[in-house]
């Protein structure tokens, strides 16, 4: 057995709180006197939750969370979680609410799945059916004891009731639920912006993560592949048999998709960043050729004045491929429309994957618009320039790809978040903000989630029982 410890706070103070379920999970309050699970100040009780002070209430919060998962999760070792709050990074409108991961992890040892892949402990803990390192907890969970204070997400609180009541506010045991799976497996300890990994082993995520563009998973990579792989956009997918299966109970049908059907060079599905104006994308959709506007020195086209005669015949009937900057989207897409476009395509200015939305609002836009990336839009061009005045032989469908899932790729394999630039502490080890319902286990925690973690509702549990829970 191969093992190695990762960073892990001193233990200050040890008060064990159990719960018995499948699994059974222990929370060690690491906070000194006074602060977070002892802070002694009153409060009412909220949302079924009893607590009459702030700390008793935390602590019923956690409890929460570890009871969904230790009533979901089957293990004969005991879990331990050893948890704090601490001042955590956040501003004014933002904020990280938390993190959470393994404190050790092993490889080869008896039990394990795969030879020569690393396993976080509490992982190896239940396939070897002892605990690996007795006196260090399996898992290191932190919280952010700022927010809602001023400078740190002003306003917006955590919401302690166990109800998912939570308005406005955050609702803590979601976000406890998300950082106990990151604890229980859903990571990995390569990193993702080298693509190196942890001490040359990789992690047993590592197998199910995949390039589909080369259908080669990060353990079999290069480190360059590795790091290239995780700025894929939707390129990036998850292969697990179960995640896989629970896709079409979980994952809307229809996904917003720009497809380039011809020339066979740039042909194929394109991530799009839908209008807040105009109609709706449709399975129907748009077909049509697709033609530059080019009305700026350098070879752009921002279209925010009135397009010349060239550019009117030559988007006229057609999608109209234009550069954001200058002016509003919905401008552009009035100009567009106003010379005869059937459709629209902004090209972002700055690199970034995915292509974010187009705001703004107008009325009186008849034409479907999205936004694709930067890379994505080079791309394009450089068909395009192959044109004559009025014709590319750049076909493309504009609208909701019925075959996709929102979310996953064509084989129902889950998208995994993998934007460009990286995102440390975000990339890789989540699924891709894509995905539709919203999943527990993406970046960022969305208002709509529940606390149920398994299919038909989320993919979390599917995840961890790919890498060997069950």
């Amino acid at each position: 057995m191969r093992s190695r410890i990762l960073p892990v706070l001193a233990l200050a103070t040890l008060a064990p709180f159990v719960v018995n379920a499948a699994a059974t999970i222990v929370i060690v309050n690491f906070d000194d006197p006074g602060v977070g699970f002892n802070d002694p100040t009153p409060v009412a009780a909220v949302g079924g939750n009893p607590g009459t002070t702030l700390g008793q209430q935390r602590l019923l919060a956690f409890q929460a969370a570890a009871n969904k998962w230790g009533a979901t999760l089957t293990s004969n070792v005991i879990i331990t979680v050893a948890a704090y709050w601490d001042h955590l990074s956040c501003n004014s409108s933002g904020a990280v609410l938390g993190s959470a991961g393994a404190t050790e992890v092993f490889a080869d040892f008896p039990g394990a799945i795969l030879a020569g892949h690393w396993y976080g402990k509490a992982l190896t803990n239940k396939l070897y059916g002892a605990d690996g390192d007795p006196g260090v907890p399996d898992i290191v969970a932190g919280f952010n004891i700022d927010l809602g204070k001023t400078g740190c997400l002003d306003g917006t609180f955590f919401y302690l009731g166990l109800d998912g009541n939570h308005g406005a506010n955050v609702d803590l045991v979601t976000v406890l639920e998300h950082e106990f799976a990151h604890g229980l497996g859903f990571q990995t300890f390569t990193s993702g912006s080298t693509g190196a990994p942890f001490l040359g082993l990789p992690t047993v995520t590592d197998a199910f993560l995949m390039n589909s563009a080369t259908s080669k998973t990060w353990d079999t990579m290069t480190n360059a592949e590795r790091a290239a792989s995780a700025l894929s956009g939707n390129k990036l997918v998850w292969t697990g048999p179960n995640v896989t299966a629970g896709v079409p109970s979980v994952l809307q049908a229809g996904s917003p998709n720009l497809r380039i059907n011809a020339p066979a060079s740039v042909a194929g599905n394109y991530l799009v960043g839908t209008a807040s104006f105009g109609p709706a994308l449709t399975a129907a959709g748009l077909t049509a050729e697709i033609m530059p506007v080019v009305d700026q020195a350098n070879g752009t086209g921002l279209a925010c004045t009135t397009l010349s005669a060239a550019n009117a015949l030559a988007v006229s009937g057609k999608i109209g491929l234009v550069d954001r900057g200058g002016c509003t989207f919905n401008v552009k897409a009035a100009r567009l429309q106003a010379a005869g476009a059937v459709g629209m395509i902004v090209v972002d200015n700055v690199a970034g994957s995915p292509p974010p939305g187009l705001g703004g609002t107008d009325g009186s836009i008849t034409i479907p618009a999205v936004r694709i990336t930067l890379g994505d839009g080079n791309a394009l061009k450089v068909a395009l320039s192959k044109r004559s005045r009025t014709h590319s032989g750049v076909f493309g469908f504009l609208g909701v790809d019925l075959t996709l899932r929102s979310g996953a790729d064509n084989l129902n394999h889950a998208l995994m978040y993998a934007p460009n630039p990286y995102q440390s502490g975000s990339s890789v080890s989540h699924f891709d903000v894509s995905a539709f319902p919203n999943l527990l286990m993406e970046p960022a925690i969305n208002g709509d989630l529940t606390h149920e973690v398994t299919v038909p509702t989320d993919l979390t549990f599917a995840f961890l029982k790919d890498i060997g829970w069950n």
